[in-house]
């Protein structure tokens, strides 16, 4: 593993489990010092833990609700007076709460629309004022193909399809400070988060990943460390020149087989 992320400061929203996790200890991998920030502050403490333990990697874990003003521009703080600095943001805090529309509440609309849209913006807005002094900095956002419209998923469509549409206006307005806006749409991915959907549609997970899979010309379905793979690109010096990008990473194009 190289050290392309050697000194560099990453922050990590929803970090502490499936693609979050992944992303961080991939970054922590290659010599990142990490910052996990999730909801709950036992849980991305105990995922910090878990890359010292594991790996030796230099990681911090914070608790944070991103859809909270006060609480992001204190985790922002924080971050950047315990680990010296913020050199990438990957925003991946998210949550699902999907139903057909006629059983779908303001509720369930609000939280998934808040978590994935207003909590990406107040981190990428108190990211950006340091990003913007030291003119430099990588933003990684978590898009989904379901922006281009899935069945049951009207509100986590709309909010994914929303983060597109923001990764591109955020690459504009911070393009000039040398700062890198991207996003990646991940395709089927294997998390708690999917394993959980086939729950409750009554589906066992492994045979819900054996449905999945057939769609998908590479013949499986994607498990976290793919993604967390594709975000560190985008964050390395490699794609210096990438930028306003959508990013998507499903296995290829889905087919009827």
């Amino acid at each position: 593993m190289s050290n392309r992320f050697q000194g560099k400061v990453v922050l990590v929203t929803g970090g502490a489990r499936g693609i979050g996790y992944a992303t961080a200890e991939r970054f922590a991998q290659e010599g990142a010092r990490v910052a996990i920030c999730d909801i709950s502050a036992d849980a991305a403490q105990s995922a910090a833990e878990a890359l010292k333990r594991d790996g030796g990697h230099d990681a911090v874990g914070f608790g944070c609700d991103v859809t909270d003003e006060a609480q992001v521009e204190t985790l922002f703080a924080q971050v950047i007076a315990q680990l010296g600095g913020l050199d990438v943001l990957v925003n991946n805090a998210g949550v699902t709460r999907d139903n057909l529309l006629f059983k779908m509440s303001v509720d369930d609309w609000d939280r998934v629309m808040n978590v994935h849209l207003r909590g990406t913006f107040l981190c990428t807005r108190a990211a950006q004022r340091h990003m913007v002094e030291q003119r430099s900095g990588k933003i990684v956002n978590l898009s989904s193909t379901s922006a281009l419209g899935n069945r049951g998923q009207a509100n986590y469509s709309s909010a994914k399809a929303g983060l597109q549409a923001f990764t591109r206006t955020a690459a504009i307005e911070l393009g000039p400070f040398n700062i890198n806006v991207n996003a990646v749409a991940p395709g089927f991915v294997d998390t708690e988060m999917t394993r959980q959907t086939a729950e409750r549609r009554g589906i066992d997970p492994e045979e819900y990943k054996r449905q999945r899979a057939k769609s998908i010309p590479l013949g499986r379905v994607g498990v976290p460390r793919d993604i967390a793979n594709v975000v560190a690109f985008l964050c390395s010096e490699d794609a210096s020149f990438v930028s306003g990008q959508i990013i998507y990473v499903k296995g290829g194009p889905e087919t009827l087989r």
